[in-house]
């Protein structure tokens, strides 16, 4: 716990470094309790202070996000002090976030190294950890006891389960029900879906951790294939269309065997206005057949200072407030965010609220990450090339075999020699 302590104490020093009163504009999540949280946080803060915020409300898609925030660096913009960053991001822009060891005190300590790692730059600390995510499959517990079904781990395994309930939830007269519901819609969310499914068939990852292209292979080919098969089977066309939110949305409404998600779909599926509250399992992503391995795509958010900031001491001090234990410790608890101090996943207060926090701490502490280190500058031109190619196997308008042996060549295109 002295780290914790640590990291209130650093907070709490940078409230002093704010000598006169200052506002601040942050931008805010969208998706789930992402705003209604940061709207709590920040007025908290502003009260410790006699600060104000502001909040920026940002697009739901990741990719939109980071257009958006590319588009203010590029105009040196100071309209916003305080930036969510995905964890794929810090080194896509690097050359416009302050370096908060100025301002930290070393409360980074108290976080998951890795994370830390990840957003360090040139030993820069560009961004501090403030919710660490993996994919997850939910799945209606009520439904499996009445089929007769045990929770999967395989994906052929779930693919069956889903077919068997679906049949039945739709012979019994609900003929919107679906087996299973994912990310399809082609954005980053697809990405971070068809990274687990290639991993779980021991397809390895697009670009491996050295920066070669490994994607063109028949695991890989595999994962493509059987998430094919899943469209207009046991998922709804439309599911190529669909965000979090959307298959969220389809989920709650009970509409929904399995689905993909992260864990902040937790604690709004249990809400008072689900209508599968208390009916709700989660386990680790089912694995790529008999041989492969359970694979979860490491996601989570940051906060970050602008370098164009016009207040950098006072946005550092926000942000330190919001990553600290407390607000950390909140937040996992009311919104099921996974928090990034490893501390927390022993507290009995999470673990009453978040169970699975517990059983699947190994999923969260060894999740896959995204090539972004590898590709660099060129990370989201890689994911969207990727994200397009395994859009086109879903839809049907590509094989798997001849969507990766083209994206291959693209990726050749974009790394352009050696280095990306």
């Amino acid at each position: 716990m002295k780290h914790i302590k640590h990291t209130v104490a650093a907070a709490a020093a940078l409230f002093s470094l704010v000598g006169h009163a200052a506002t601040i504009t942050i931008s805010c999540g969208s998706v789930g309790q992402d705003f209604e949280f940061c709207k709590k946080t920040t007025s908290e803060w502003a009260a410790k202070t006699g600060n104000e915020v502001k909040l920026f409300t940002v697009p739901n898609s990741t990719t939109d996000i980071l257009a958006l925030f590319r588009q203010m660096f590029a105009a040196k913009s100071s309209d916003l002090d305080v930036i969510n960053v995905d964890v794929v991001w810090p080194g896509i822009i690097k050359d416009h976030l302050v370096d908060l060891k100025q301002y930290s005190g070393g409360a980074e300590k108290a976080h998951f190294p890795a994370i830390v790692a990840n957003n360090t730059v040139n030993g820069k600390l560009l961004a501090m950890p403030w919710f660490t995510d993996a994919g997850l499959l939910y799945y209606r517990k009520d439904l499996l006891a009445k089929y007769g079904v045990s929770a999967p781990t395989t994906w052929e395994e779930m693919a069956t389960a889903a077919k068997k309930i679906q049949d039945g939830e739709r012979a019994a007269g609900n003929n919107d029900f679906q087996g299973f519901v994912f990310q399809a819609k082609a954005y980053e969310g697809l990405t971070c879906d068809a990274v687990e499914w290639i991993s779980s068939y021991n397809g390895g990852n697009i670009v491996d951790d050295k920066g070669n292209i490994t994607i063109n292979n028949p695991g890989a080919v595999k994962a493509l294939k059987t998430a094919a098969s899943w469209i207009g089977t046991i998922a709804p066309q439309g599911v190529l269309n669909y965000a979090e939110e959307e298959a969220r949305g389809v989920f709650q409404n009970g509409n929904a065997a399995f689905m993909r998600n992260w864990p902040y779909a937790w604690s709004l599926g249990n809400g008072k206005d689900s209508k599968v509250a208390g009916k709700i399992g989660v386990s680790a992503l089912p694995k790529g057949g008999a041989d492969g391995k359970h694979a979860a795509t490491l996601g989570g958010w940051q906060l970050a200072v602008s370098k164009y900031s016009k207040n950098p001491e006072a946005a550092a001090s926000l942000v330190m407030y919001m990553t600290s234990p407390e607000v950390q410790k909140e937040r996992a608890i009311k919104g099921s965010y996974n928090p990034t101090i490893p501390a927390l996943y022993k507290d009995k207060d999470v673990l009453a609220a978040a169970p699975f926090f517990g059983s699947l701490y190994d999923v969260f502490t060894n999740a896959v990450p995204r090539p972004s280190t590898a590709t660099g500058l060129k990370y989201n031109e890689v994911s969207s090339a990727f994200w397009n190619a395994t859009h086109d196997v879903l839809s049907g308008t590509a094989t798997a075999e001849n969507s990766l042996a083209k994206l291959e060549g693209k990726l050749k295109q974009i790394k352009r020699g050696k280095d990306w």
